[in-house]
């Protein structure tokens, strides 16, 4: 029998049913390398705005992520590090490998953040697509 409360395995549980999506392993991942406004989410992991900011809205509610805005970014980034070490874990557990986890996309050449943007860009000459201008969370 264990002695682990019905509390603590609720709380457990509950971290563990949050990023059991796998957009939200892409996010967490993605974010794990580096603080990530949605552009940039959007940019490498080729998923829709809408679709990564519902993603990134139960993220935040369940406290595994915080964000800070920058001009019209938000960007995030893990409260919890140690989360890494849990998908790392995951991972290991499926045979996947450490180098098999990096983002599947380079975001700088469509991205327009500011983690983006070259020295000498142009950030007038950008366009971003519609709906990234005014994302809020």
């Amino acid at each position: 029998m264990s002695t682990i409360s019905s509390l603590t395995a609720k709380k457990i549980s509950r971290i563990l049913r949050q990023i059991s999506h796998p957009a939200r392993v892409h996010i967490l991942l993605t974010i794990g390398e580096g603080e990530a406004c949605v552009c940039h989410l959007e940019a490498s992991l080729g998923y829709r705005q809408a679709y990564i900011s519902q993603h990134l809205m139960a993220l935040r509610k369940a406290g595994l992520l915080a964000g800070r805005r920058e001009g019209r970014f938000i960007f995030y980034r893990l409260k919890n590090p140690q989360l890494l070490d849990l998908l790392a874990q995951a991972a290991a557990l499926t045979g996947v490998s450490q180098t098999d986890l990096k983002s599947p996309l380079s975001p700088e050449e469509t991205c327009c953040c500011p983690r983006c943007m070259t020295e000498g860009s142009d950030p007038e000459g950008i366009i971003p697509l519609p709906g990234r201008m005014n994302d809020k969370v």
